[in-house]
């Protein structure tokens, strides 16, 4: 696999640099690279932190609310990672219609939700709860799980499920 300004050695896991000047805006594009890697189609989730550390990596830096969709099959491999609905400052317009038709379009049989607080603070909002509960309730009608809603944010992320909010 090839990395901005990086390529694969013969020794797994390992790169060998093409520039001799490497910022900190190619660390953070080679970080979300590698998650999105990670987050790639097929892959099984077995880690609960692993998803979520991913999903913080691709998210937390936005300077807008960006909603996306983890989308699995049956067995809990990745289907696809979306970004669906790009917001504001502090909200995203989500529109349940929407991510319906994303999750039919790839055969989801079950998703994980997630977006972004600009702000810092991962704290769910009550306007969080309450469209995790609609979003779940429309996916169910059509026969798709929703398994969490990951609150990204600078200061770590929040899970819903765990919290006991869905």
């Amino acid at each position: 696999m090839r990395y901005h300004k990086m390529k694969a050695s013969p020794e797994p896991g390992t790169y060998i640099m093409e520039s001799p000047l490497v910022t900190e805006e190619d660390i953070l594009t080679m970080a979300k690279q590698l998650s999105s890697k990670r987050l790639s189609k097929g892959r099984a989730l077995s880690l609960p932190q692993d998803v979520k550390d991913h999903i913080r990596t691709l998210l937390h830096d936005y300077e807008h609310e960006v909603f996306a969709v983890l989308l699995l099959d049956s067995q809990h491999r990745i289907i696809v990672f979306h970004e669906l609905f790009h917001g504001t400052l502090s909200s995203a317009s989500v529109y349940p219609r929407e991510v319906v038709k994303l999750a039919l379009k790839h055969n989801a049989a079950a998703v994980i939700m997630t977006h972004n607080h600009p702000s810092g603070d991962p704290t769910p909002s009550q306007a969080d709860i309450t469209l995790t509960k609609g979003l779940a309730k429309a996916l169910a009608l059509v026969d798709v799980r929703v398994l969490d809603h990951i609150v990204v944010a600078t200061q770590g992320c929040v899970s819903l499920a765990e919290r006991g909010d869905m």
